[in-house]
């Protein structure tokens, strides 16, 4: 059993119980001493009764018990830790770019066919009551799918995705923002605003429309953190005008929209590491550390600490006529 340094109590002057396991260590070690100097002026006939190896499973049995008791005063005093809860209620808008580069067949089949798997897999992973909305980018952004709990209408939405020329991917993100506005009010609770983030997937850089550090910048005002997906390979080309066109990832600019946004930035070569992406990215906006009582944990280890003590001690027992 091991108690973590940071462990936080709900009673912890409680601990000091604690205290009184040394004190019957000693007792136990005293007291053991005394025994083995008596056994010692027994005669031969009556050390043949308690057998010599028992003394480590007397030993043992103590220790047991002893750990038992700690184990007790832990959950006595109420220990609490923080565990992943899923979030009741938050909005997730997913920005996906659609611009001719998402064509380059690095990934199989192409980039973008690869990304509509993936993003479908991860808008149904996402807890029933969140709210998901669609903004597509190309050289404009548009809200496809306004922010609902209608997990069949995105759906439709993403299978729907057609390429356009261009990348705008800063007014992407000014129109996931723009779509945050659009989110119903919670019936329970009207006056509360929901917690919000922007998953963007892209695979190159802005050329056209306002800045991606100013939209992350507008971002990070309103405590929306973006999660980029820089998506595709370095090898990446489409073929435009009978000529191949070199569509490497911009990793630079994606990873400081996460940076400023505060959110956080991926990279995935694969539609099975984009998956991967993915379920990192529900993890971090799908739940949330809260404290949680977790004496049962520890009242557990008192209970199999003390089973394996009284164990020890009918085995000694048992030996005995």
């Amino acid at each position: 059993m091991m108690i973590p340094l940071a462990m936080e109590f709900m009673a912890p002057q409680r601990l000091w119980a604690l205290a009184v396991i040394p004190v019957i260590a000693v007792l136990y070690v005293f007291l053991a001493g005394r025994t083995s100097s008596h056994k010692r002026a027994m005669s031969r006939r009556l050390q043949l009764v308690v057998p010599k190896d028992a003394a480590w499973k007397r030993h043992g049995a103590v220790l047991l018990a002893l750990l038992s008791l700690g184990a007790l005063v832990v959950a006595w005093a109420i220990p609490k830790d923080y565990v992943d809860k899923p979030r009741d209620r938050a909005t997730i808008v997913v920005a996906i770019d659609v611009s001719w580069s998402m064509e380059a067949e690095d990934v199989d089949p192409n980039r973008l066919e690869a990304a509509k798997v993936s993003a479908k897999n991860f808008v149904n992973s996402l807890p029933e009551r969140f709210n998901v909305a669609l903004v597509t980018f190309a050289g404009t952004a548009d809200v496809a799918v306004p922010p609902t709990v209608d997990r069949g209408a995105v759906d439709r939405a993403i299978d729907s995705l057609e390429l356009a020329p261009s990348t705008a991917v800063g007014e992407g993100i000014y129109k996931s923002l723009d779509a945050l506005k659009l989110v119903a009010p919670d019936p329970d609770d009207p006056e509360a605003v929901a917690p919000a983030a922007i998953v963007l997937l892209s695979d190159g850089a802005t050329n056209i429309g306002r800045s991606s550090a100013g939209a992350a910048q507008a971002a990070k005002d309103q405590n929306v953190p973006v999660y980029t997906i820089a998506y595709g390979t370095d090898d990446g080309y489409v073929i435009q005008d009978g000529q191949r066109q070199r569509v490497a990832v911009d990793h630079y600019e994606l990873s400081e929209i996460a940076k400023i946004s505060g959110g956080k930035k991926y990279a995935a070569e694969s539609s099975g590491q984009l998956t991967e992406v993915y379920e990192a990215i529900r993890e971090s906006v799908g739940y949330e550390k809260v404290p949680a009582e977790i004496t049962d944990r520890y009242a557990g280890y008192a209970i199999a600490f003390a089973v394996l003590s009284a164990l020890g001690v009918i085995s000694l027992g048992a030996r005995w006529p």
